[in-house]
C-alpha cells in the first residue's frame, strides 16, 4: 500500500494560526496543489480532512481523476484556540515567554482555548488506523493540514509528542508512505 499525504496549498488570508477557521484556497494556495500532484499517483481513493482549503481541492481532483473521495472529521487540523486568526509575529509581540514554551513543549503550554495536543493526535491516530485498513492494497491520497501530517508521522515513527513542531511542512508538500506486508509504515524520501 502507498499512501500519500499532502498539506493544502495557501489559503485566503495568507499565513496565520488557521487551526479549525475554514477558509478556502488562494488562487496560489489553488495553483500549488495542482502543481504537486501533477506527475503523481495514480490513486484509487483520496481522503481529506473536511475544511474547505483540503476538501475544495479534494473534491476537484476526485472529480478529474474519477475517484470517491472521502472527508473525516477526524483530519480537521488541531484547534488553536484564542490563536486562531493571528499571526506568529502578532504572538511574539503580545506574549514571546508564552510562545516560546509553547515551543518548547507544546503538550503543558496550549494556547488558551485550544484542543488538547494528545487529543488531537489520538484523533487523528484512529482516523489515520481506520484509512490504513479501508484502503489496504491501495495507493491513496490524504489531503490534511501541517498538524495532521506532523501527528501522522508521530504515529509511523514512534517520536514523542512533545516534538510534532519540529517537522516543518510547507504548503502543498507531498510525504509518501508506504504500508509494508506486515502493516509497518515505511517513509519514503524522494530526491529531485
Amino acid at each position: 500500500m502507498l499512501i500519500d499525504l499532502i498539506r493544502h496549498g495557501e489559503p485566503v488570508g495568507g499565513r496565520y494560526y488557521r487551526g479549525q477557521r475554514d477558509d478556502p484556497l488562494s488562487e496560489k494556495g489553488w495553483q500549488q496543489m495542482w502543481d504537486a500532484v501533477h506527475g503523481k499517483g495514480p490513486w484509487d481513493a483520496i481522503i481529506s480532512s473536511p475544511l474547505q482549503r483540503c476538501a475544495g481541492f479534494s473534491r476537484a481532483l476526485g472529480e478529474r481523476l474519477e475517484i470517491p473521495v472521502q472527508l473525516d472529521e477526524r483530519l480537521m487540523e488541531v484547534g488553536f484556540g484564542d490563536w486562531e486568526g493571528r499571526s506568529a509575529d502578532q504572538l511574539r509581540q503580545q506574549d514571546p515567554e508564552g510562545f516560546q514554551r509553547f515551543f518548547d513543549d507544546p503538550v503543558a503550554n496550549r494556547p488558551p482555548g485550544a484542543e488538547a495536543l494528545d487529543a488531537f493526535y489520538n484523533r487523528v491516530g484512529e482516523g489515520w488506523r481506520d484509512f490504513v485498513q479501508s484502503y489496504t492494497g491501495s495507493r491513496a491520497l490524504l489531503v490534511g493540514h501541517a498538524g495532521v501530517i506532523r501527528a501522522i508521522l508521530c504515529h509511523i515513527l514512534d517520536m514523542p509528542l512533545a516534538s510534532m513542531y519540529r517537522i516543518q511542512v510547507q504548503n502543498a508538500a507531498v510525504t509518501r508512505i508506504r504500508m509494508e506486508e506486515r502493516g509497518t509504515p515505511v517513509l519514503l524520501c524522494h530526491g529531485v
